[in-house]
């Protein structure tokens, strides 16, 4: 999952400090080093940030999972 946040931050031309900004501000405690485990998946993320990223990224919740189950996959 931590490729795909990366890829949907990247496309809409986020740091990852700006996107934590805006997740904050919409009420999510989240700093730059938890995002970033996010992105490394080192940390699972909380459904109230994938919450919040969608309306962000105004994309579908696949967008998260993508290339994820294993019958995608070659």
């Amino acid at each position: 999952m931590g490729d795909n946040l990366r890829r949907l931050r990247k496309g809409a031309k986020l740091s990852q400090e700006k996107l934590c900004a805006e997740l904050q501000r919409r009420g999510c405690d989240i700093g730059r080093s938890t995002y970033e485990k996010y992105e490394s998946g080192e940390l699972n993320i909380r459904a109230s940030v994938l919450i919040a990223l969608r309306k962000i990224y105004h994309c579908s919740y696949d967008e998260f999972f993508q290339g994820l189950d294993s019958e995608e996959q070659p």
